[in-house]
This record gives C-alpha cells, structure tokens and sequence, in this order.
C-alpha cells in the first residue's frame, strides 16, 4: 500500500515560488498517475496538474498553466509541484493524490495536506 506525505507549504508573498514534494512509500509508486489537489477555504477542492506514470504525459487546470510545473522522479517515490509567479488565489491547501487510472474523482490515495497561503 502506498502512504503519501506533502511537504514544501509555507507563507510566501505574492509573485514569489515555492517547490512541494510528495513522498511516496511502498514500492508500486511507478504504476501510479499522480496529481495534485487544492481546496482555497470555502471552495471545492479543484484538480491543479496531474502526471502519467512516465512523466510523459501532463495535464494542468487553466488557472496555472504557465507558472506551474508538476514533474515526478520515481527512483525517488516522489512527485513535485514546481509554483511560479503566485497569486493570491493560489492560497489554498495542496494535496498530493495518487490513482493507477486518473479516476480523479474519487482517486485511491490522498496525502494529508500542505498550507500555501501567499500574501499580497
């Protein structure tokens, strides 16, 4: 079974960066595609970008492409989510997500959740 942990959340001002990290543990982190989550306090939480198992193959919400990058490195049971020029509506908690068929509503592993909160 694979367990996900996000790091990488923080306070940072608006236009500034901020690199998260989701690790994986178990040894089926390959077969997985793997996406990440945010949920902004009151909305629905909204599927930010998500990777094929090759790293081949992405796909990003409208609101980020261009400033965000995700990308996954599986020697290292880990996938990124590289964030550029942040706006204040990126404040929100990321989660890091895991499904070995991109059934994105309702994936098969969630992590726990790391704060962005970007100040004007």
């Amino acid at each position: 079974q694979v367990q996900l942990v996000e790091s990488g959340g923080g306070l940072v001002q608006a236009g500034g960066s901020l690199r998260l990290s989701c690790a994986a543990s178990g040894r089926t982190f390959s077969s997985y595609v793997m996406a990440w989550f945010r949920q902004a306090p009151g909305k629905e939480r909204e599927l930010v970008a998500d990777i094929s198992w090759s790293g081949a193959f992405l796909v990003y919400a409208d609101s980020v492409k261009g400033r965000f990058t995700i990308s996954r490195d599986n020697a290292k049971n880990t996938v990124y989510l590289q964030m550029n020029s942040l706006k204040r509506e990126d404040t929100a908690v990321y989660y890091c997500a895991a499904d070995m068929r991109s059934r994105w509503h309702n994936p098969e592993l969630w992590g726990q959740g790391t704060l962005v909160t970007v100040s004007s």
